[in-house]
């Protein structure tokens, strides 16, 4: 009898289901997810999360209905849960001897849609269907939320700044709704959860609202609840270990999706960045580029942070002690332009009179050749590059700010290092007869007395008005 190709193909594919699902039945896997369910029941697989509350007891719970269950979990429970048979367990890190696990069988599943159950949630028989459901609607709406337990959910907007590394939380407009706060079960699309870049990503609502809200996705909130198992009272021991696994799961996700700042609905803010006890958040430069405008992004806020923190206390310290001094480049630039540090900058430069150097205890230490650490951490010291100054945020994070000394000479100010900068050039020392105030980076700085003419005469006309990055032939602003 000759076998027609469409005959060939179809006699493959059950052939290929057949091995993988005897490969996947002798592991021990969850055979229910390699099938499509009955029409009669939801088809909506679980994935339960979190241990923290009772995992078994929700486990049961879900068991009891006719889908399949699995528990998603960067290891096997420890102390062992004892689960029902019919609960598999998805292990999230991958293992030298087994494939990643995104890649396990148990994930090809032809299943419509995935619901996200978080640990001490009890199940009601129709009210996962009803959800699926809702989430079956057109629309942008990608993702439905119903609530845990009596205290309803509050539906927040959600703004991401990609190019400020920024996540903003606020009061959702009608009809808008980004994130919810509070306990919720959560169910999308199977193939929208897999095809994201950390779909199972803890802590799994936050990782789930960040990556929808840049693919501008929608949420839509069910007003019925499902109930919360009681929780036994926690011990001060185990509520510092949730913390603290909270607090670092967090921080690997912002890390992971590129935020090192969350604003908060309430106006607090959260903080993911570098700080005095860690390096900075970029490497060397090159080429007067910094690696982050090559990603299409700006100077990380945590930075700007630190070289206003540093600007400040800097200009405190040569005022203190009598050295004159005034925005120097692209700072005096982002002064005159925002009253502040340019958005892509990594540094501060301030000029300052060479025979000053001796009046700060702190310059004089660096002039002798050794770095010194100020009674507030900051550390100064002579570049190795030239005849110029450098303080650091601290010994590990080398943010920093740049001291040119300059010297008159025939009514011309000069210095002895030039780094070959478009914009580093002599000047008349009438501008600094006298210096003016001028508002920067939250203080109030000395600068020329005629910021335009000196921007102009530094950087070529209408340098104030038309903005561009620190070396245009390797990337323009435009570019974004």
């Amino acid at each position: 009898m000759r076998v027609t190709p469409c005959q060939a193909t179809l006699a493959g594919a059950i052939g290929l289901n057949l091995l993988l699902y005897c490969a996947w039945r002798d592991r021990g896997g969850v055979t229910s997810l390699l099938l499509s369910p009955p029409r009669s029941i939801p088809s909506i697989p679980i994935l339960l999360w979190d241990f923290e509350n009772d995992l078994a007891g929700t486990a049961r719970s879900f068991a009891s209905l006719p889908v399949p269950v699995l528990v998603a979990a960067e290891t096997a429970p420890y102390p062992p849960v004892p689960l029902p048979a019919e609960v598999g367990l998805l292990p999230l890190c991958p293992t030298a001897d087994r494939p990643p696990p995104l890649a396990h069988p148990k994930l090809h599943v032809r299943i419509h849609h995935t619901a996200l159950v978080p640990d001490g949630t009890h199940a009601v028989p129709g009210l996962l269907e009803h959800v699926g459901h809702a989430g079956r609607r057109a629309g942008d709406t990608r993702l439905v939320a119903a609530p845990v337990g009596s205290v309803p959910l509050r539906c927040q907007e959600l703004r991401l700044e990609p190019r400020a590394w920024t996540a903003r939380y606020g009061p959702s407009a009608p009809g808008v709704c980004r994130a919810v706060e509070g306990t919720a079960v959560l169910l999308l699309r199977t193939r929208d959860l897999f095809a994201l870049p950390f779909p199972l990503a803890r802590p799994v609502p936050t990782a789930l609202f960040v990556q929808a809200a840049f693919r501008g996705w929608g949420l839509r909130l069910m007003p019925a609840a499902f109930p919360a198992a009681r929780r036994p009272p926690i011990s001060p021991h185990g509520r510092w270990k949730a913390e603290n696994l909270a607090e670092t799961r967090r921080r690997r996700l912002m890390h992971d999706l590129g935020i090192k700042r969350e604003v908060l609905a309430d106006g607090r803010e959260r903080w993911y960045g570098c700080s005095k006890d860690t390096a900075r958040c970029f490497g060397t430069v090159h080429a007067r580029t910094p690696q982050y405008l090559l990603a299409g992004r700006w100077t990380p806020p945590c930075c700007l942070r630190a070289l206003r923190e540093t600007a400040q206390h800097v200009a405190g310290i040569l005022e203190a002690a009598g050295v004159r001094y005034w925005l120097e480049g692209g700072s005096l630039l982002g002064a005159a332009r925002l009253g502040d540090i340019i958005p892509w900058d990594y540094d501060v430069d301030l000029g300052i009179y060479r025979e000053d150097v001796r009046k700060c205890r702190w310059l004089a230490a660096a002039a002798a050749g050794e770095p010194v650490e100020d009674t507030e951490g900051f550390l100064w010291e002579k570049a190795a590059e030239g005849d110029f100054y450098r303080v650091h945020y601290s010994r590990s994070n080398r943010l920093h700010v740049d001291l040119w000394p300059f010297y008159p000479r025939g009514g011309v100010m000069t210095k002895d290092t030039w780094l070959g900068h478009p914009q580093d050039v002599e000047f008349p020392e009438s501008f600094l007869h006298p210096r003016v105030p001028m508002a920067f980076a939250g203080f109030t700085a000395m600068a020329p007395n005629n910021a335009r003419a000196f921007l102009e005469l530094k950087f070529g006309p209408g340098a104030i008005e038309n903005p561009e990055y620190p070396n245009p032939t390797v990337k323009y602003l435009g570019q974004d």
